[in-house]
């Protein structure tokens, strides 16, 4: 699915988090396409935004088999840690732009890097090598969005692992995102105040952890059926194991909030990415992209 829509130009920066978290950073650039709203889109982060980064690393935490990727365009594993398409997949359609490439993919300099490039490695982390924006704000990006941890104490590994009961979350771990998060937020709001970042350059945080306990809560409203277990996994919640090569997934995968112990379906990620998009000020501080687009 091709989603065609009319902007200006836009960079990705996924922040490292343990499972969920994302950062947006865009660069103006005058021979931008006119369907795009911006000329590129440069993403950082762990699983959830990995687009094949992995395949190539000597790490346990890959996904290039079946069922991964069975929804995606050609049904075939990419690398990506869903049944199909990512949170900034779905961003950049919506913004005109075209597939961004893994960076894995450019090494051997046959690939376009002009529109951007995804450095995304799942099990990446927060450290202080991982995250540093201001050294991409030196390097002359614009435009950031930072998006927040999901809840991840309402994942299906750690609804198996803490044995929590059907309909609850494990609540210490929540509480412990919603600290990173209101932190991340604050942050967002000295940058964008800041004598140096805050003149020329502007700051977005994210909210996926609202927009998901809103997913989570009211699930008939968006379509799923299933919120507290993997499409593709073993176990209880489907989350004691996660999804292993050749397993058999769940047959409706679009009524599943999540895809494996870890990870959401692409019907999830789709959401989310219309609620950065165009959603309100709940979803996007202090404003969401078609808004950072006109800027």
């Amino acid at each position: 699915m091709r989603l065609s829509f009319t902007v200006q130009s836009l960079a990705f920066v996924p922040l490292f988090v343990v499972v969920v978290h994302a950062v947006v950073i865009a660069a103006e650039d005058e021979n931008s396409l006119e369907e795009a709203m911006f000329p590129a889109m440069f993403v950082f982060g762990d699983s959830l935004v990995d687009n094949g980064n992995n395949n190539r690393l000597n790490s346990l935490a890959r996904s290039n088999y079946l069922p991964y990727g069975i929804d995606f365009d050609g049904g075939q594993p990419t690398g990506r840690f869903s049944n199909g398409k990512t949170i900034v997949d779905f961003i950049g359609e919506l913004l005109g732009l075209p597939d961004i490439p893994a960076f894995m993919e450019t090494m051997d300099g046959g690939v376009d890097v002009l529109r951007g490039v995804n450095y995304a490695s799942a099990a990446g982390g927060i450290l202080e090598e991982t995250g540093r924006h201001l050294e991409l704000y030196d390097k002359g990006f614009r435009k950031f969005v930072l998006a927040g941890v999901g809840p991840l104490g309402c994942i299906p590994d750690q609804l198996a692992a803490r044995a929590v009961p059907p309909g609850e979350c494990v609540e210490s771990v929540n509480e412990m995102a919603e600290l990173f998060n209101n932190r991340l937020k604050s942050l967002v709001d000295r940058l964008n105040s800041d004598n140096k970042t805050g003149r020329d350059a502007i700051f977005v945080y994210g909210n996926t952890y609202g927009a998901a306990v809103d997913i989570l809560t009211n699930p008939i409203d968006y379509g799923f059926e299933v919120t507290d277990r993997g499409c593709c996994g073993v176990g209880r919640n489907g989350g004691e194991i996660t999804c292993l090569p050749l397993a058999v997934p769940c047959a409706f995968r679009d009524r599943h909030v999540f895809w494996d112990a870890f990870h959401p379906t692409q019907a999830f990620n789709l959401i989310i990415a219309l609620r950065a998009f165009n959603g309100s000020k709940s979803d996007c501080y202090p404003i969401n992209l078609l808004q950072m687009s006109r800027l």
